[in-house]
């Protein structure tokens, strides 16, 4: 084992250590949301830790072993058991490092989430809105047979069956996760039953596939962003207006967006408005900015549509599934399309464990 791993493990040792020191404090336990937090990283960092102390373990046995074969001279039996336990010890050694980096490997907190799933029908007119019938079928019976749950958040049924367009929310264990990998290009080349020749076309849909944000959180405005202006109301006079300074006028220093009220004759009344209206317009800009975020998150993720952009092929012609990214060719386009993506999910995730893995490697 490298000796930046084994730092690295050594440090995840400690910090398991003022975990539980922390989860044994009664302050914690009385924030509830902290302590959830805690006991989350507390149990993964438990789980590591004990691959660690056991590769720690076998390393005393495999040692012990060497020393017992050094030893055993004449005695055939002390050899043969010797040699049975540093086989033994070596292997799980090599097993348990493998683990180990495998645990290591950054999380992306998304993983965990629920997920909007849409297919939207591209190149290829009626062909490719059958095709996104099929590729929701598809979905929806893995769905099924992962126990999660499904909901259709809207639908644009074709003329001739299918979809123009589908948006799924799935909820259920490590759903985006799971599914992250299925954003893209996926096309089809098949006889279409608008076909009269039998001839093969080749068609298109495009997968996004998003984690559901999480509920945003209450808007609180610190002090020190605000500028807060009074000034004398106008208007058409009378005995109040433009004798005391009761109008508020709010302005957000970082984004310069600026509320004001002068509606009532209470500062402290306009103030607060005026502060509810601030509120709100920063809510809106962010729901902005997080909706054009996801627009260009989903046009990345998409592609055009086109035929040539594509991250997997569905060839029935072959019976075969194609993924480019890994060059992973199946024979079984049958149970693909019924739902059995399982062997598909497992080596697009090992391929992605295979390049973090080199990642962490080049980095220590």
């Amino acid at each position: 084992m490298k000796d930046s791993l084994r730092q690295q493990l050594d440090r995840l040792a400690m910090r398991l250590t003022e975990l539980d020191a922390s989860l044994a404090d009664g302050a914690v336990a009385a924030d509830m949301k902290r302590w959830r937090a805690l006991s989350r990283e507390q149990a993964e960092v438990a789980a590591v830790v004990a691959l660690y102390h056991r590769h720690c373990q076998r390393e005393a046995d495999l040692e012990g072993a060497r020393a017992l074969l050094a030893e055993a001279g004449d005695d055939g039996e002390l050899e043969a058991m010797a040699r049975e336990e540093i086989t033994a010890a070596t292997a799980e050694l090599e097993t348990l490092q493998g683990e180990l980096q495998a645990a290591l490997l950054p999380r992306d907190p998304d993983d965990e989430r629920p997920a909007f799933l849409e297919i939207r029908a591209g190149t290829g007119g009626d062909e490719s809105a059958l095709f996104a019938g099929d590729l929701a079928r598809m979905y929806l019976r893995y769905c099924e047979r992962q126990g999660w749950r499904t909901e259709v958040m809207s639908a644009s049924p074709a003329d001739l069956g299918g979809y123009k367009e589908l948006v799924l929310r799935i909820e259920g264990e490590a759903v985006y996760g799971t599914l992250r990998f299925e954003s893209g290009g996926h096309r089809v080349q098949r006889v279409p039953v608008t076909e009269s020749q039998g001839r093969i076309h080749t068609s298109a849909c495009t997968v996004a596939v998003m984690p559901e944000p999480e509920e945003a959180p209450e808007m609180t405005l610190n002090p020190a962003d605000l500028r807060i202006d009074t000034f004398r109301a106008s208007g058409a006079g009378g005995q109040h207006v433009n004798k005391t300074d009761s109008a508020i006028r709010i302005t957000h220093l970082p984004t310069g967006l600026v509320a004001e009220c002068q509606d009532d004759r209470s500062q402290h009344r306009n103030k607060a408005r005026a502060m509810a209206v601030l509120a709100a317009r920063l809510r809106e800009k962010e729901r902005s900015e997080r909706a054009a975020r996801e627009a260009a998150t989903r046009k990345g993720l998409v592609g055009s549509g086109d035929r040539s952009d594509r991250i997997r092929t569905y060839n029935f012609p072959q019976g075969r599934m194609t993924d480019h990214r890994i060059n992973l060719t199946l024979y079984k386009l049958g149970q693909i399309l019924d739902g059995d993506l399982v062997e598909v999910v497992a080596a697009l995730k090992a391929a992605r464990a295979t390049e973090q893995i080199a990642a962490l490697e080049g980095a220590m």
